[in-house]
């Protein structure tokens, strides 16, 4: 009996044909990367007031001091939401009355802007908030949009994995990018803020459904060294690269309208990626269309230079169609005694308050002193150095210290942002994109810690619900970024608490690394600092600890 990766060994690893596989698949998540963080260009907040009507018989004095002063991080600035009534300032324009001389203007009377706003210009023409005035009574509708959105990512990876274990990698893969691209055109012509959300809701689920696909394709295409390098400098990595890109087409792009036309020319650009990028044949093999699957590795060998056998797949001799009877598994499982149950809901909590840092540090990033453009453009980049840095150690360190470690990190300096007076801008940006550093690079381990704790009857259950969690915490993020509107660095002062938090609950993780992979429940580790009793295990075979994958979703 020999395996599917036994069979295809005469291929190689790394010939043209896994070289262009590799990067063709790596370049269809670029636009994973623009369109999953959009909304904080598409979603910006401009600097506004209320709007004065021009008819309005006001002073030049008057018409200047028609907006209260509020005090934000220390200095006075216009009021968003009020003004004061118009009626009584004009009676006292009309009166030849002077503003703060002969009128107290703490006594006077305000009201809400019944006018409308007016919006700055200076770094944004027109975004979905201006368009349709999402601020004060209906701010709440910001972070709503980037949760909905995120809310389709987890509709998208509920039913991504079935489709394309139903209707074949590529097909499914092409589809969703159809769905991405084409319902992000569609968000064009939204006439107002419901239609453009449901839209949105869409897009997030051919976004994550795109990213699942592909990652499953190339795993299944690749050989076993190249897949965790595929897995995280080339999924990873080229979704940094397409988020990098994203503040460069904001930048020369400010009206929204225009900024998602441009966002949808990359989708479209992948249409002729549909005839280089096969077919997995593990999957033709599934299905039993061995001669499909014949075709498409005698391709790769003849693009490899290498002479394939005359008969490749033969049915009685691969291993992966005769698969044992396997114990049905429910999520109970996940709970079925004290120490698997601790071990559930102390990686529940890791995965989401993680996935919150992580997603709220993203969506922040214009939001710091000094150009938007520039900082979205620093929170991508530092993801790469993040992803290497992550899959370096992960290759020679215990996984519970060094996430652990990179969580105390990506914790620790955003609690300092406290600390740092305003006018340290420099410092204040350093110190967020060090905390997303850190925080990056665990989201990135999650993956690998998480496959080596649980046992295989149970580990991909595991990793899902795990994962959902993730999904959970990208939904709740805005409201993190939401709380800058009352405080600058209260934001910070969460997503730090929470990590340093959730840093030190890794630490009573058991190790994995250099462990064998559990088979049993019995033989998962115990939680470190808790007692359980000890119950009777059957001594198992020891097998070589395989590799798994990273990915940082």
């Amino acid at each position: 009996m020999r395996d599917y990766d036994e069979v295809t060994s005469f291929l190689g690893d790394w010939g043209p044909f896994q070289r262009l596989i590799f990067f063709l698949l790596s370049a269809s998540i670029i636009p994973n990367g623009f369109n999953g963080m959009s909304v904080v260009f598409l979603a910006a907040t401009p600097e506004h007031r209320c709007r004065v009507p021009d008819t309005a018989n006001l002073s030049r004095a008057w018409r200047n001091h028609s907006v209260p002063l509020r005090l934000q991080d220390g200095r006075e600035v216009p009021h968003s939401c009020r003004r004061y009534r118009l009626a009584a300032i004009a009676n006292f324009s009309a009166l030849g009355l002077e503003p703060g001389r002969d009128v107290d203007l703490e006594q006077l009377e305000q009201e809400g802007c019944v006018d409308g706003w007016e919006f700055s210009q200076d770094i944004y023409l027109s975004t979905i908030v201006t368009e349709w005035s999402l601020v004060c009574e209906d701010d709440w509708k910001t972070p709503l949009t980037s949760s909905l959105f995120f809310v389709g990512v987890l509709l998208g990876s509920f039913v991504s994995g079935q489709l394309s274990d139903r209707f074949g990698r590529k097909s499914i893969l092409f589809t969703t990018m159809a769905v991405q691209t084409g319902f992000s055109f569609l968000q064009i012509f939204s006439i107002n803020w419901e239609m453009f959300t449901i839209l949105f809701v869409i897009v997030g689920m051919g976004q994550i459904s795109n990213y699942v696909v592909a990652f499953i394709l190339g795993t299944e295409i690749l050989g076993k060294s190249v897949r965790i390098l595929f897995s995280t400098l080339g999924v990873c990595t080229f979704f940094a690269v397409g988020y990098m890109l994203l503040p460069l087409f904001a930048y020369f792009i400010r009206d929204w309208r225009m900024l998602l036309l441009a966002l949808t020319v990359p989708g479209v650009l992948c249409i002729p990626l549909w005839w280089f990028i096969p077919e997995s044949p593990r999957w033709l093999i599934s299905q039993r269309r061995f001669r499909e699957a014949e075709s498409i590795i005698q391709k790769a060998a003849k693009m490899n230079n290498i002479a394939a056998p005359t008969v490749i797949f033969d049915p009685m001799e691969l291993q992966e169609l005769k698969l044992p009877s396997q114990q049905k598994v429910f999520i109970l499982d996940l709970f079925r005694t004290r120490n698997i149950a601790t071990i559930t809901i102390m990686s529940l909590l890791l995965w989401m308050l993680t996935s919150v840092g992580y997603f709220a540090l993203s969506l922040n990033a214009p939001n710091l002193h000094g150009d938007a453009y520039l900082n979205c453009f620093l929170s991508a980049l530092i993801e790469v150095p993040a992803y290497i840095v992550a899959w370096l150690l992960l290759r020679t360190l215990p996984r519970r210290y060094i996430i652990a470690g990179v969580l105390f990190l990506g914790g620790g300096v955003l609690l300092l942002i406290q600390l740092v007076p305003a006018d340290y801008n420099l410092l204040s940006i350093g110190l967020v994109m060090l905390g997303k550093f850190g925080i990056t690079s665990a989201f990135s381990m999650l993956y690998v810690f998480t496959a080596e704790l649980y046992p295989t009857l149970v580990r991909n259950m595991a990793v899902g619900v795990t994962s959902m969690a993730s999904r959970v915490g990208s939904i709740i993020a805005p409201y993190f970024v939401y709380l800058g509107a009352y405080d600058r660095v209260l934001p910070y002062i969460v997503m730090g608490s929470l990590t340093v938090f959730i840093g030190i609950i890794t630490l009573f993780f058991p190790e994995s690394f250099g462990m064998t992979l559990p088979e049993t429940l019995e033989q998962m580790q115990k939680v470190k600092g808790f007692r359980f009793r000890k119950k009777p295990r059957d001594s198992v075979e020891k097998e070589e600890n395989p590799k798994v994958l990273v990915t940082s979703f």
